[in-house]
């Protein structure tokens, strides 16, 4: 054999994941916040996007409800979006008018006070100027470090007290707790013990009161003691809140010296307490979830779906801009502007295919889980993102990255699109049961069981099982722990203060 170089031609086929693929897969599995600041990058990068400003304007007009589809399907606009080259705009209210000179019935005109117009600026109703009075405007918290620092300058004139109080207040857990041992602070300053305790028995007293306590019975102790509370009962009571945790009342009440008529009062007013004072005092406003999919009923048989408008970014390209700058632009400009302008129109077709896309996925949820829309959670079926993929003809990749950070909003609450995705548990006629289903019933059980007839493991089993679901005993322990719900020991005694 000669060995030599030459030259072979061959054929191969492999998947090559550009750039734009790449951006296309982020947004599908992107939720609708980190779309909307994507899409504001993009705003700010690329001179050829803009937002379509017709989409935010007011007085809108929908279709009709007899006018859309007598099935689970998108709607018309949401249709028309995901087939157009661009978003679609929607109509606008007439701007030639002056809202100055528009008769508003019942209004100042017609002898209504003055304070009810909610005007703006010159009469109009742009709201630029805020009109309204401080009482209307919510006091907002201030942080709690400067909250007790306050405090701390109005109690303690000394300056070695006010040294060790600030120390205290760096040292705060989250929970409002000294992990710290006053010992070890006291080596750390230089200062006595007694004085460093005498600080933080005054500083227990702030607002909120049980702060820079070292465990849960300190915190709890000073706030009975500011309400005059801690008597020798309540006081035994905070040293055995080990029992309470148990349940065990009988013997709770016999070391505190109370019936249990009493010592349930002293347990609903340890429950009126606050565990973490500086958790509730800095609490977070919750967040709103708005949802990426409304749904909602079309006639008696069908679901109307679409595509949440607020979540949806409306973008357009200018190519009248591209057109007018780009043939007397240099080589190099001409190159970047053609370069953002394939990068505009990727974009609006990625967002366009996405929207697409969770239309087709959450229409077949819903058609799936008719039973769960319409008659509450006992109905779920089980599904997996394969039943999905098969019907809507999908790689389960692609439906997982969809139903990921998705919600939709039903007439029965707002539901990430993952929770209509629940494992199967074998029924004893040879049907399924959603987990999520069969958790649903073992708390409905235990709700229900009464004081004198508390329901063991083994007992919701032989439940289960007469409705058809062939569950286990341990599956059922695991469910009731889930839904963190105690064993029927516990239940049991917690219920005998009830009987």
């Amino acid at each position: 054999m000669a060995l030599g170089p030459r030259l072979d031609l061959r054929q191969t086929q492999t998947l090559v994941m550009t750039p734009q693929l790449r951006q296309a897969i982020k947004l599908l599995q992107y939720s609708n916040v980190e779309v909307t600041s994507f899409v504001e990058e993009e705003l700010e990068r690329n001179p050829l996007l803009e937002r379509d400003e017709s989409a935010e304007l007011p007085n809108t007009e929908r279709a009709a409800p007899d006018q859309m589809p007598e099935r689970i399907s998108e709607s018309a606009d949401a249709a028309q979006f995901a087939q157009a080259d661009t978003l679609p705009g929607e109509m606008a209210a007439p701007l030639d008018s002056d809202p100055g000179e528009t008769y508003d019935m019942g209004g100042v005109a017609d002898g209504a006070p003055l304070a009810s117009a909610i005007v703006g600026r010159g009469g109009a109703s742009d709201f630029d100027v805020d009109e309204r009075g401080i009482e209307d405007i919510a006091d907002e918290r201030r942080p709690l470090r400067e909250h007790l620092g306050e405090q701390l300058r109005l109690s303690f004139a000394d300056p070695v007290e006010r040294m060790i109080g600030a120390h205290l207040i760096a040292l705060l857990c989250p929970a409002g707790r000294l992990t710290a041992d006053p010992v070890a602070i006291a080596d750390a300053m230089a200062i006595a013990l007694e004085r460093v305790e005498a600080v933080r028995a005054k500083m227990m007293r702030f607002d909120p009161v049980g702060l820079f306590a070292r465990d849960l019975k300190e915190c709890l102790g000073a706030q009975l003691a500011e309400r005059d509370r801690l008597d020798p009962a309540m006081a035994a009571l905070l040293d055995n809140l080990d029992l309470l945790a148990r349940r065990e009342l009988r013997r709770l009440a016999a070391v505190c010296g109370v019936d249990l008529d009493d010592l349930a009062e002293m347990i609903a007013e340890i429950r009126s307490l606050d565990p973490k004072p500086a958790a509730s005092y800095e609490t977070a406003p919750a967040q709103i979830v708005i949802p990426d999919i409304l749904m909602r009923p079309n006639g008696e048989d069908t679901w109307l779906i679409e595509i949440n408008p607020e979540t949806m970014p409306r973008l357009l390209v200018n190519e009248r801009f591209y057109a007018r700058v780009a043939p007397r632009a240099r080589k190099e400009d001409r190159l970047f502007l053609a370069e953002q302008l394939a990068s505009a129109n990727w974009l609006v077709r990625s967002l366009q295919q996405r929207a697409q896309t969770i239309l087709k996925v959450a229409g077949e949820i819903i058609r799936q889980q008719d039973g769960f829309m319409r008659h509450g959670v006992a109905h779920l079926r089980p599904l997996i993102l394969r039943d999905i993929a098969e019907a809507v003809e999908m790689h389960e990749s692609t439906v997982s990255r969809v139903t990921a950070n998705k919600y939709i909003a039903t007439p029965r609450g707002t539901f990430e699109l993952k929770y209509f995705f629940t494992t199967a548990i074998a029924g004893t006629a040879g049907e399924t049961h959603s987990a999520e289903a069969v958790r649903h019933r073992i708390r409905a059980l235990i709700d229900a069981e009464p004081g004198d007839d508390i329901l063991s493991d083994d007992a919701i089993v032989a439940a289960l099982r007469d409705e058809g679901v062939d569950i286990a005993r341990r599956t059922v322990a695991k469910y009731r722990e889930a839904l963190r719900i105690p064993n029927s020991v516990q239940r049991r005694r917690e219920k005998v203060v009830l009987v």
